[in-house]
């Protein structure tokens, strides 16, 4: 494992010497922190996360090495990687290769050997904020130029990286057992996890590009859609939102995760804000306010929807009442929205969550039923 020095900044200017990890060179992102003491194969591999910086906040990181049956999309998506002690060896027996390898193979520069702990501390107390981590030639290049590279990178706030992160062309995944229809998957960062559930509950999927019109949409005849998980603001995707304000009005069963909680928020007519330094991890507890039942669950967002926790409100879109289903019992963060009038809803957090917990993974069921019954009431 390379010895060679590596340096991340944080956009304030402070800086963390340590060493090489993966591909040599410089990336620069919103550097986050993750909670998960476990799941890195697929917390990398998670389209959300481009255009960031991720800190593990586990210190040990990369003793189960990599393998190709848990990856979550078709590269790894992180801009950058921060571990404190990277595993020396692989040691298990589903690896066929180690964390290093794809790091370097698909030229992701990380550091490690850092204190993570204090990195994390830093960000929870300032915010997440723009990072760079400089490796190789890009070590040696003065404080102020390194500070000045960070500094002049793009801001989540306001960016959209859907085009980034999307299929290119329509795909189809078979339904398992008997099929209740096709469903519309706006990918928007999809996991492949939140595919196979969706499958399982008997949907023929049709996992679409995020550039998709209204009349594309229509053209494959769905029972429902699915927006999904995602990288970037929601204030950024006015385009996602008025696909979504049309599906809503065609009357067109709708289920949310993540961004698509966001953009569902925003369709119904809710602003979103970002927040200090966001959800990461597997290990947030939720509260479901219709069964007062609290989840474990795994999140991954840098932005919330803005809407009233307590009581049924109107839609300032016109939509009629909307509900906040779910809180985030940490801060008191929108965690779902319900509307009554349509048949739709969101979570903000992540129902499929690979690897794990599977505390919620009963809302693709929830999701179901809903399309069952309204595929019943059409046809009454």
């Amino acid at each position: 494992m390379t010895t060679s020095p590596a340096v991340l900044v944080l956009e304030d200017g402070t800086r963390y010497v340590g060493r090489r990890y993966g591909a040599e060179g410089r990336t620069v992102g919103e550097a986050v922190f993750a909670t998960g003491m476990s799941g890195y194969q697929e917390t990398l591999t998670d389209p959300s996360y481009a255009g960031q910086i991720v800190v593990m906040t586990a210190p040990h990181i990369g003793n189960t090495g990599m393998n190709d049956d848990d990856p979550e999309s078709r590269r790894i998506w992180v801009e950058g990687f921060v571990v404190r002690d990277p595993a020396r060896r692989v040691s298990n027996y589903r690896a066929t290769r180690s964390l290093d390898d794809d790091l370097e193979g698909q030229g992701i520069v990380g550091i490690s050997g850092i204190d993570t702990r204090a990195l994390t501390r830093r960000i929870r107390e300032s915010g997440a904020m723009r990072a760079g981590i400089f490796s190789g030639a890009d070590a040696t290049l003065s404080d102020d130029e390194q500070l000045e590279l960070v500094r002049s990178s793009a801001e989540m706030t306001g960016r959209n990286l859907s085009a980034e992160v999307s299929v290119e062309s329509a795909t189809v995944i078979v339904a398992e057992g008997d099929s209740i229809g096709r469903l519309a998957v706006l990918d928007l960062g999809v996991k492949e996890s939140t595919l196979r559930q969706l499958a399982q509950r008997g949907f023929e999927v049709h996992v679409l590009p995020q550039s998709v019109t209204l009349d594309e949409l229509r053209a494959i005849e769905p029972v429902a859609v699915f927006y999904s998980n995602g990288p970037g603001d929601p204030a950024a995707s006015a385009a996602h939102v008025e696909l979504l304000q049309g599906v809503l009005r065609e009357g067109l069963p709708f289920f949310g995760i993540c961004f698509g909680n966001q953009l569902l928020g925003r369709a119904l007519g809710f602003g979103t804000y970002k927040l200090p330094y966001g959800h990461r991890g597997i290990n947030q507890p939720v509260l479901d306010k219709a069964t007062g039942r609290i989840e474990i669950t795994a999140h991954n967002h840098g932005f919330a929807v803005d809407a009233p926790l307590e009581g049924v409100v109107e839609s300032p879109a016109g939509f009629g009442r909307v509900e906040v289903s779910h809180i985030g019992l940490n801060d008191q963060v929108v965690e779902g929205l319900r509307a009554l009038d349509i048949p739709a809803f969101s979570v903000q957090y992540h129902p499929e969550a690979a690897a794990g917990p599977h505390d919620s993974t009963y809302l693709f069921d929830r999701f179901r039923d809903l399309v069952v019954a309204q595929t019943e009431k059409a046809d009454a």
